[in-house]
């Protein structure tokens, strides 16, 4: 077990590979507690974590979310830390995206995308989603095995997200391309895309879409986007709005595929669990509740206190920044009996924090669980058994899986599995 008082949890990439068990240590001394690197207030209870995601706004700004402590906070927190934050938000990374904003602000630009997401078009792309596994599987299925994280789990979120949106399918593959390989976010500044705008380089794509859209409208949600307003009439403006699109299109591809990795290492790990699960496949959206427990996509969720505020009984001073571990809220045993047992029977399997809460959960959740599922359907009932390659990862009382060295997105570098085929 990695000692926690002696680890650094924001430059040092081995706690990735044993997270479960820093984050049930650091939760059995205290569920808040500060760490000596950073002075990061590290949040590893449930109801602890649920009582910051109650405080967003009013005690606790979004500011940091992506970013946590690094790179450090462009002024010294000192009296008022709501002005401070004001005057020096734009010299902060991710400033620019939804995940950041506070206040009105957040919630004007929440609800524009949120009105885009009805049911009419979840359910149509559903139906691509339905034809894209197909497609996907049929040139998979006879190799007995692939590596499923870039083999199928990377091409099947960005090409569902870019249906959702309505990029060009001869588009596509492109954007499979500019997406490239996700940054390891350890070493500050030159582990993690910084600025402003971290999405640069798919702004133009989509302004240029959003612009072509005003003069040749479709069925489509980047044509509503580019004719949304704000709820007072208002409009936001086309760069606004290609930061949206560039958001929803980054974040979208992003969460899904890591959880249709740890899906699948969940099934191959668990031969019972997967017996289970293919005698009632009707069940599949409850064990995608307890990988996203066990396994959530997204590690931690970062804010800055504006204000005094309590958490747990802690004082966190204003101008502190606390850090949510959704792992550890999601195993702590005063929530969850048996909290490291895989049971998608268990009690409130839906309570988990994966997808965070409050005024900033996730937009997404509806697609990624959506796709998951339809993915998880096409292969159960294309293959009889799905099983972990031991010649990558060993064998099953040895396995050998190494983890996204970041200390916010929790995924798996690899993961190799091979099938029998129905």
């Amino acid at each position: 077990m990695v000692d926690f008082r002696e680890t650094d949890f924001f430059s040092d990439g081995e706690i990735a590979q044993d997270l479960p068990s820093y984050l049930a240590s650091l939760r059995s001394a205290c569920p808040v507690m500060q760490e000596k690197f950073q002075n990061v207030f590290m949040v590893t209870g449930y109801d602890e974590a649920v009582e910051v995601y109650n405080q967003q706004g009013e005690v606790f700004s979004s500011a940091v979310a992506v970013t946590g402590p690094l790179p450090p906070l462009p002024f010294t927190p000192n009296g008022d830390v709501a002005a401070q934050l004001a005057e020096h938000r734009h010299e902060m990374p991710w400033t620019d995206h939804l995940a950041t904003f506070d206040g009105t602000h957040h919630t004007q630009h929440r609800a524009l995308l949120q009105a885009l997401l009805t049911h009419k078009r979840l359910k149509a792309n559903e139906d691509y989603v339905g034809g894209l596994v197909i497609r996907l599987v049929d040139g998979l299925i006879d190799r007995g095995g692939c590596e499923i994280t870039k083999d199928f789990a990377h091409a099947l979120s960005t090409l569902v997200i870019a249906d959702l949106l309505g990029v060009p399918e001869e588009d596509r593959p492109a954007l499979l391309e500019a997406m490239g390989p996700d940054p390891t976010q350890l070493g500050g500044d030159e582990g993690f895309k910084v600025g402003a705008d971290p999405l640069l380089h798919l702004h133009a794509r989509f302004l240029g879409y959003l612009t072509e859209r005003l003069d040749n409208p479709r069925d489509d949600m980047l044509t509503d986007l580019v004719q949304a307003k704000f709820k007072d009439g208002g409009d936001p403006g086309l760069h606004v709005k290609a930061q949206l699109a560039c958001f929803l299109f980054g974040a979208g591809q992003d969460t899904s595929a890591r959880l249709v990795a740890f899906a699948f290492r969940t099934l191959g790990d668990m031969p019972e669990v997967q017996a289970k699960l293919r005698s009632e496949p009707h069940r599949i959206p409850e064990f995608i509740e307890e990988v996203l427990r066990t396994q959530p996509p997204v590690k931690t969720m970062s804010r800055l206190a504006i204000r005094d505020g309590v958490v747990g009984g802690v004082d966190i001073p204003a101008g502190s920044i606390v850090t949510v571990c959704s792992g550890g809220a999601n195993r702590d045993p005063r929530r969850f009996a048996d909290p490291d047992t895989f049971d998608y029977d268990r009690p409130g399997v839906r309570d988990h924090i994966a997808f965070s809460r409050g005024s900033h959960g996730c937009i997404g959740a509806p697609l990624a669980r959506m796709e998951v599922r339809v993915a998880l359907e096409q292969f159960l009932s294309r293959t009889s058994d799905i099983r972990i390659a031991e010649a990558q990862h060993g064998p099953a009382d040895a396995r050998r899986y190494a983890y996204e060295p970041t200390y916010m997105l929790h995924g798996l570098q690899a993961l190799h599995v091979e099938w029998d085929k129905t």
